[in-house]
């Protein structure tokens, strides 16, 4: 941490642009963050690859796949021409127009997947198009495995891109955003706070520079330094920033953000904002321009309706299924359970669930029968804050018992909370219901279903703070989607197999 006190104020300086330039042909374009670039090369021979290579594949698959190209039997070299050429090419055009290679949606987020799908959509309908303008008579399984084939192979070659870009991030720091953060104090270490969460994200703070209270912030330790009373720009350039993030308020004073990126043109160096909206998700926030202003419309969250239904639909198929499929192995846990330490194999205990309705949890029993008599001597030496006991090595759990808990497997009984109705596959934790009064924010939590899984297990488990796991829990209340649920299954996956905060 670094103290404020070691900076000093320095005058500012005139600013050397004043948003316009001298000519448009002459405006530099060069971003001063490059890492996209690569990455952009890279997207574009991994989409034409997995486009050539459907082709090939469908090629392969069907014999009737040069149907409709005249003499192709004898001279075949138009019909690879397409296959192999003209096709990818018009997938990479098209990915471009739908701005599958913007740099915004490239490394986090969905909207990169959902561009590609949308071109897809594009290319499926032109295809269409074009073999019913020129009446060619082409083979229908052929071009439904070619396109088909080519939107899961890019898409599976995005997401093999983007894991290698978040190694990239998370190890060695690089191809990220270095940003310098413009604001009060408060709102910057918020803000810095919030971006540090995810390495992945790739936005590295740097500097901080302070629009007022530099005098009440002297001594304060502070995790980069902080600046004030510099321009902006210079002290980006000074400390080899290429983004700055204007945080909360500090735009307040009409026009100043307008006149920060009239001198940002042709710098190189991005601005974004960042409003004082912590924990709202994307899909809930849409700009509505109203006679030039801007205006940021936060929408309700989705508590009710059709998606609900689906979730509710989904969640009582998905756990008869693996109910069903999962008795082998519910048997031999059981007879582990009872061998291991004689009693019950399962573990009933009071939880708090939907609008703080009380029910009865199932959980496979991992601690010795007397656990409960045993805890109070054991309160001293908790590991974790909040409402819950944690401790990574609990004598009360025996050997079977801490097997099951590092691969999650004693958690499989809540398949029987879902069906029923009480709990959800993916959701805030369900809370024991003698941990304390569930008051402000905490009883948000209650508007939906606790789960088997959410933010917290995919983001920490155990490891995580009770503010910490609260904040997540509060933040997949207010921002859930069904897409979102299969998102936080799908990580979950990776998590259990890491056995990362399992104790």
């Amino acid at each position: 941490m670094r103290h404020v006190d070691s900076f000093e104020i320095q005058p500012p300086t005139p600013p050397s642009h004043n948003g316009v330039p001298r000519s448009a042909w002459t405006r530099a374009r060069r971003r001063v963050s490059r890492w996209h670039r690569p990455y952009i090369a890279i997207l574009l021979l991994l989409d034409f690859g997995a486009a050539a290579f459907a082709s090939w594949i469908a090629i392969q698959l069907f014999d009737q796949a040069a149907s409709g190209f005249s003499g192709t039997q004898q001279d075949p070299t138009w019909f690879h021409t397409i296959s192999y050429l003209l096709l990818p090419l018009g997938w990479v055009v098209i990915l471009w127009s739908n701005r599958a290679y913007d740099r915004r949606y490239l490394g986090l987020g969905p909207d990169e997947f959902k561009r590609v799908i949308r071109a897809a959509v594009t290319v499926a309908a032109s295809v269409s198009f074009l073999a019913f303008a020129t009446k060619t008579a082409l083979s229908r399984w052929t071009v439904g495995t070619a396109l088909l084939g080519a939107l899961l192979l890019i898409l599976w070659g995005r997401f093999v891109a983007r894991w290698a870009l978040h190694y990239i991030r998370r190890r060695a720091g690089q191809a990220a955003h270095r940003m310098v953060l413009v604001g009060t104090l408060p709102e910057c270490l918020e803000v810095y706070a919030a971006v540090t969460r995810s390495p992945a994200a790739g936005l590295v703070p740097v500097a901080i520079h302070i629009t007022d209270g530099y005098a009440a912030a002297r001594g304060m330790p502070t995790p980069v330094p902080i600046y004030a009373g510099r321009d902006v720009l210079a002290l980006v350039r000074e400390v080899g920033g290429d983004t700055i993030a204007v945080c909360g308020s500090a735009s307040a004073e009409p026009g100043e953000l307008r006149r920060l990126a009239w001198q940002l043109e042709g710098s190189g160096v991005d601005l974004v904002v960042a409003p004082q909206l912590t924990d709202i998700a994307g899909p809930r926030v849409h700009i509505r321009p109203i006679e030039g202003l801007p205006l940021l419309h936060v929408e309700e969250p989705t508590l009710s309706g059709p998606a609900l239904l689906a979730k509710n639909l989904m969640d009582r198929v998905a756990a008869g299924l693996g109910l069903l499929l999962l008795i082998p192995l519910f048997v031999g846990i059981a007879v582990a359970i009872r061998i291991s330490d004689r009693g019950p194999v399962f573990f009933r205990q009071p939880r708090v669930g939907h609008e703080g309705r009380t029910f009865r949890v199932w959980k496979f029993r991992t601690m010795y029968v007397d656990a409960e008599d045993r805890l109070a001597s054991l309160v001293d030496r908790n590991e974790t804050d909040g409402m819950l006991f944690k401790m990574k090595q609990d004598p009360r759990v025996f050997p079977v018992g801490r097997f099951l808990r590092a691969s999650s497997l004693d958690e499989l009984p809540q398949l029987i909370n879902v069906l029923w109705g009480e709990m959800s596959l993916v959701g805030p934790r369900p809370l024991p219901a003698d941990d304390g009064d569930f008051l402000g924010d905490v009883r948000r939590r209650l508007l939906v279903r606790p789960g088997m899984t959410g933010l917290w297990q995919v983001s920490g488990r155990s490891d995580l703070s009770w503010d910490e796991s609260v904040r997540l829990d509060l933040y997949y209340v207010d921002n859930w989607s069904l897409a979102y649920d299969l998102s936080i299954l799908w990580r979950t996956v990776g998590v259990v197999l890491a056995r990362k905060g399992a104790y």
